[in-house]
C-alpha cells in the first residue's frame, strides 16, 4: 500500500511529478516524500520554469516560517537567546550567522554609499584646481564701500599670498627634482631607510605629476632608477597618492566598499578577548564568535533602519539607534552568559573599550591598504 500525502500539493510538488528515487543522491523515495530525507532536495521530476524558479526564490524570504523571519524575530525580541539556541543545536531554524552578517553588512554599506555625497568631494581634487589669478590686479579692480571692508579684503588677499608663497616654494623644490632627476634620486638613495623611502615617495610624486610617468618601468628607463622592491613600493604609493589627490571622493567610495569584508577580519580578534573575559564559562571560542556575529547583525539592522528613516523623514536618528543597541548588547550579555548585573556592567565597558581600540586599528590598516592599492 502506497503512503499518500493527506493534503494535495500544487505546482512542482503535485503527485504526478513525484519520483521514486532522488534525482540528486539516488535515495529511494515514497509519494509522501516532498523532500529527500537523505539530501533534502525537492522530490519533483518537473522541469523548472521561470515562474517556478522565482516562486521558490521568493518563498525562502517571504514565507511566514522562513529562516530569515525567524532569525530577525529572535534577534530583535530575544537578545542573546538566539545564540544560545544556535550553539545548542537548533541551527536549522535560523540563518547561518556568518552569511547573515555578510549580507547585512553589504546592504548597509551599499545604502551608505548610495546616500553619501563622497563623489562631490572630487571637485576639491587637484584635477579641478582653479587657474592662476593675479592678486594685485584683482585687488586694484575691487570697489569698497568703506575702509573696514577694504581691510577685511586685504587680510584675505594676504592669506592667499601666503598660500601662493607656499606653492612657489613647492614649485621650486619640484624644479630641483626635475632639473636632474637621476642625480637627485642617487643623492636621496644614500640616506637612512625611513628618510630615504619617504623622499623617494616625494620624488615619484613630483615626476608622476610633471613628467607624466604612468608605470614604474617608465621611470626606470627614463631616469635610470634601479628596479628594486623598495623603489617599486615607493612608486606605487606615490601613484596612489596622486590619484587620491585628483579624486578624493572616488577614493572614499572605494574605501567604504571594503568595510563589509573588514568586519570579518575584525570580529575574530574581538571574539578572542570575549573568550578571555569569559574564560571560566564553558563556551568555546566559536560560541563567542557566533555571539559577536549575532550582535553585529543586530547593529547593522538598526543602522539600516536608521538610514531609511533619515532618507524618508530627513532627520538624523543614528544616535537614538546606537543607544538602543547599547542597551540591547547589555541584555544580550546578561541572557547569554548568565552573570550578575555588576559583573556584566564591568565586562560590558571593558569589552566595548577593546572593541573601539581594535576598530581604530582595523580602520587604520584598511586605509593604509587602500592607499597602497588605489
Amino acid at each position: 500500500m502506497e503512503n499518500k500525502p493527506t493534503t494535495q500539493p500544487k505546482g512542482r510538488y503535485e503527485l504526478k511529478y513525484r519520483g521514486v528515487d532522488c534525482l540528486n543522491c539516488g535515495h529511494p523515495l515514497e509519494l509522501s516524500d516532498k523532500y529527500c530525507p537523505n539530501c533534502s532536495q525537492a522530490n519533483s521530476t518537473k522541469r523548472l520554469t521561470i515562474l517556478d524558479f522565482f516562486e521558490e526564490f521568493l518563498a525562502n524570504y517571504v514565507s511566514y516560517d522562513s529562516k530569515l523571519w525567524r532569525t530577525l524575530a529572535a534577534l530583535l525580541l530575544r537578545p542573546g537567546k538566539i545564540t544560545k539556541e544556535y550553539i545548542s543545536g537548533r541551527r536549522l531554524s535560523y540563518t547561518n550567522p556568518f552569511r547573515f552578517l555578510l549580507s547585512l553588512s553589504i546592504i548597509y554599506f551599499l545604502i551608505l554609499s548610495i546616500n553619501s555625497e563622497f563623489e562631490s568631494f572630487n571637485k576639491f581634487g587637484s584635477a579641478n584646481k582653479r587657474p592662476f589669478i593675479d592678486l594685485n590686479t584683482e585687488f586694484n579692480n575691487l570697489e569698497f564701500e568703506n575702509e573696514a571692508e577694504r581691510k577685511i579684503a586685504l587680510a584675505q588677499i594676504d592669506s592667499l599670498r601666503l598660500n601662493k608663497y607656499l606653492k612657489n616654494t613647492i614649485d621650486q623644490k619640484d624644479s630641483m627634482v626635475l632639473a636632474n632627476p637621476k642625480l637627485y634620486f642617487n643623492q636621496i638613495d644614500t640616506n637612512g631607510l625611513t628618510d630615504r623611502f619617504f623622499k623617494k615617495i616625494d620624488f615619484f610624486n613630483t615626476t608622476i605629476k610633471h613628467d607624466t610617468i604612468y608605470y614604474f618601468d617608465e621611470s626606470t628607463e627614463k631616469f635610470g632608477i634601479p628596479s628594486t622592491r623598495e623603489n617599486k613600493m615607493a612608486f606605487n604609493l606615490a601613484n596612489s597618492l596622486v590619484e587620491i589627490e585628483k579624486r578624493p571622493g572616488t577614493f572614499l567610495n572605494t574605501l567604504f566598499s571594503k568595510l563589509p569584508f573588514t568586519t570579518f577580519f575584525f570580529l575574530p580578534f574581538f571574539s578572542f578577548f570575549i573568550w578571555l573575559v569569559y574564560i571560566r564559562k564553558k563556551y568555546t571560542y566559536t560560541d563567542h564568535l557566533i555571539f559577536s556575529f549575532h550582535n553585529q547583525s543586530l547593529l547593522f539592522i538598526l543602522l539600516i533602519v536608521s538610514n531609511l528613516l533619515n532618507a524618508v523623514f530627513n532627520f538624523s536618528s543614528e544616535g537614538l539607534f546606537i543607544l538602543i543597541f547599547a542597551f540591547y548588547l547589555y541584555k544580550a550579555m546578561r541572557n547569554f552568559y548568565q552573570q550578575g548585573r555588576v559583573k556584566t556592567v564591568i565586562k560590558y565597558f571593558f569589552l566595548n573599550t577593546i572593541f573601539f581600540i581594535l576598530g581604530i586599528i582595523a580602520i587604520t590598516i584598511l586605509i593604509a591598504q587602500s592607499v597602497f592599492t588605489y
